[in-house]
Order: structure tokens, then C-alpha cells, then sequence
């Protein structure tokens, strides 16, 4: 690599939009029995596991593509 190069640095691809969300609690409505409270729960942190896995994936395509600076 020539000193050039590595000034010019890399320009990398956008996040993609869906890894940027949060994942909201799932609701609450009053009188609604427990387990389907934590049902629901469980299906957000499904999601947002879901999601993170996408961003370790994107994240590790990065790196191979462009190494890593350290």
C-alpha cells in the first residue's frame, strides 16, 4: 500500500436502516394474563437478536472486505 492510498482511505457502505431501530417492550394491557405479557416479550427479543445477528454479519463482511485498522 502507497502512502496515497492509505490517505485516501475507504469509503464505506451505508448501515443498512433496520439496524439502526430499537426494539420497543412488548405492551402491557392491564388484566392480561402473564404469559402472554412474556410471550409477546420473548417474540421482541427474538427480533432484536434477530437484528443483531445482522449487524455482527454486516459488521464481519466489513473487516473481510477491509481489514481492520489497530
Amino acid at each position: 500500500m502507497t502512502t496515497g492510498q492509505a490517505a485516501a482511505g475507504v469509503a464505506l457502505p451505508t448501515l443498512p436502516d433496520d439496524l439502526r431501530r430499537r426494539e420497543a417492550h412488548a405492551p402491557v394491557v392491564e388484566g392480561e394474563p402473564v404469559i402472554a405479557i412474556l410471550a409477546r416479550e420473548r417474540h421482541v427479543l427474538d427480533r432484536a437478536n434477530a437484528r443483531q445477528g445482522r449487524t455482527i454479519q454486516f459488521y464481519d463482511d466489513l473487516t473481510s472486505r477491509y481489514g481492520t485498522r489497530r
